[in-house]
C-alpha cells in the first residue's frame, strides 16, 4: 500500500511538472491566473466588505482557467496522449524492474565453458573435492563477520551438482596454478530451513527466500581464499579483492555466474550455475540429498 501511495504521488507530480514545462499556453494561464488571484486576495485582505465578491471572483477565475486548460489539450490531444503514456509506462516500467531485480538469481545464462582449452580440461579428467580443513577455521571472527552461522554451513562436495562441482573444482585449480590463489569452499548446499532463516535476518544477508536460491539444488557456492592457513574473506583486504576479480574472471569462462557482478547485493564470493528451469521448482519438495551428486 505504501509503495501504491509513492507511486500515485510520484504520477501527479512529474504531470504537473510535464504539464508546466511542455504545455506554454497553460502555464502562461497559470502565471496570469496567480497573478490576478494574488491581486484579488490581496484586496480581499484590505477590505472585509468584499470578501464574498472576491470568492465569486476566484471561482470565475478558476473556472476559466479550467476552460482554458482543456481547450489547450483538446487541440493538442495528441501530444497529451503521448505524455500521459511516458507518464504511466515509466513508473510501471519501474515497478516491474523493481520485481525483476528483488533477486538476482534467474533461470537464464549462457551455461558453456567459453575457453576450448578448459573444456578440454574438463572433459579430461574428473577432479578430486581437496581435503576438508578443521572447522575452527571457519569459526573466526572475520568469517563469521562475512557469513553469518557459518558455523552451521554445509561444505559437503558431494551434495553439489556434479556438473557444477567439477566447473567449481576447475576454477579452484585454475585460480591456483594462473595466480596463486588457493580457494576454500565457504558453504555449498543449503536446505530451505536454512535459506529462510538467513532470508529472515534481513536483505545484507541475502535477498533469496527457501527454494529461491541455487544453493538449495547443489548448484551454487560461496567460497574465499586461504592464506598462511587463514580464511581470507574481507574486501578491505587489497589482496583478497584482486582475487575476487580473478574469480569472477575464471568463474565466467567456465560458465558460472558471479555474484560480484550482480548489480545490487554484491556477493563477491558467490558463484552458481543457473540451469534453466530449476528456480521454477520453488514450490515443490526438495529432491533427496543423494540426488545433488548423481
Amino acid at each position: 500500500m505504501q509503495a501504491f501511495f509513492i507511486l500515485l504521488g510520484y504520477f501527479l507530480a512529474v504531470a504537473a511538472a510535464m504539464a508546466v514545462v511542455f504545455l506554454p499556453d497553460l502555464r502562461a494561464a497559470l502565471l496570469s491566473g496567480a497573478r490576478r488571484e494574488l491581486g484579488r486576495l490581496q484586496g480581499w485582505a484590505r477590505t472585509v466588505e468584499g470578501r464574498g465578491e472576491c470568492l465569486r471572483s476566484q471561482a470565475g477565475a478558476v473556472a476559466d482557467l479550467w476552460q482554458v486548460g482543456a481547450r489547450y489539450l483538446h487541440s493538442h490531444a495528441r501530444e497529451t496522449a503521448l505524455a500521459v503514456t511516458v507518464l504511466l509506462v515509466l513508473p510501471l516500467l519501474a515497478l516491474l524492474w523493481r520485481h525483476w531485480q528483488a533477486v538476482d538469481t534467474f533461470d537464464h545464462t549462457d551455461l558453456r565453458v567459453r575457453d576450448e582449452r578448459i573444456a578440454t580440461l574438463l572433459a579430461g579428467e574428473r577432479l578430486v573435492p581437496p581435503a576438508p580443513l578443521p572447522p575452527d577455521v571457519f569459526t573466526t571472527r572475520e568469517v563469521e563477520a562475512a557469513r553469518p552461522l557459518v558455523r552451521f554451513a554445509s561444505r559437503d562436495w558431494a551434495l553439489l551438482d556434479t556438473e557444477f562441482s567439477q566447473r567449481l573444482l576447475m576454477v579452484f585449480r585454475l585460480m591456483r596454478e594462473r595466480h596463486g590463489y588457493d580457494m576454500v569452499l565457504i558453504e555449498g548446499y543449503r536446505s530451505p530451513q536454512r535459506q529462510a532463516q538467513l532470508a529472515a535476518m534481513g536483505g545484507h544477508v541475502t535477498q533469496a527466500g527457501a527454494y529461491r536460491s541455487y544453493h538449495q539444488f547443489g548448484l551454487a557456492a560461496d567460497c574465499a581464499f586461504l592464506r598462511d592457513g587463514k580464511v581470507v574473506i574481507s574486501e578491505k583486504d587489497g589482496w583478497a579483492m584482486r582475487g575476487y576479480e580473478l574469480y569472477g574472471e575464471v568463474s565466467a569462462q567456465l560458465g558460472l555466474t558471479w555474484g560480484g557482478g550482480w548489480k545490487r547485493l554484491k556477493d563477491l564470493g558467490h558463484v552458481e550455475l543457473r540451469r534453466p528451469g530449476v528456480i521454477k521448482r520453488q514450490n515443490e519438495e526438495p529432491p533427496p540429498e543423494a540426488a545433488y551428486a548423481s
